[in-house]
């Protein structure tokens, strides 16, 4: 079974993830977030950056496709409620295909003891066959 990790704006649950993607050297997880509430996406993600002062990296009204900066009011908690802590958090994805949350630059040992199955993965990819 693979974990899910509960994903918290501001305190308030606004939906889970598997993390289910990753790059190990660069010490990146991402995942598609999977919202509490059916009324989460564009429109309610670029109102709370707008609100808040945080960056947009791209924002297509017309596509409803969005990409925030650095969102430090996101945390992203495993089962036993310890913060999965890197430089920087994001945000992006667009209504009609859903959203991804990303996280870089979680340091190491942690990143290694959090995401052992990501670590081998990757190194699988250098071993000779």
């Amino acid at each position: 079974m693979k974990k899910e990790y509960t994903i918290f704006l501001s305190n308030d649950k606004l939906g889970t993830t598997r993390l289910e993607k990753a790059d190990p050297p660069m010490g990146v997880v991402f995942g598609e977030i999977a919202f509490t509430k059916m009324n989460i996406g564009y429109d309610f993600i670029k109102e709370y950056c707008n609100s808040n002062g945080i960056e947009l990296a791209t924002d297509y009204p017309e596509d409803k496709l969005i990409s925030t900066r650095t969102i430090k009011q996101l945390t992203i908690k495993n089962n036993f409620g310890i913060e999965i802590k890197g430089v920087g958090n994001q945000i992006s994805g667009m209504d009609s295909d859903g959203f991804e949350i990303t996280i870089e630059g979680i340091p190491y040992p942690f990143y290694e003891e959090e995401f052992p199955n990501h670590v081998k993965e990757y190194n699988e990819m250098f071993k000779e066959k």
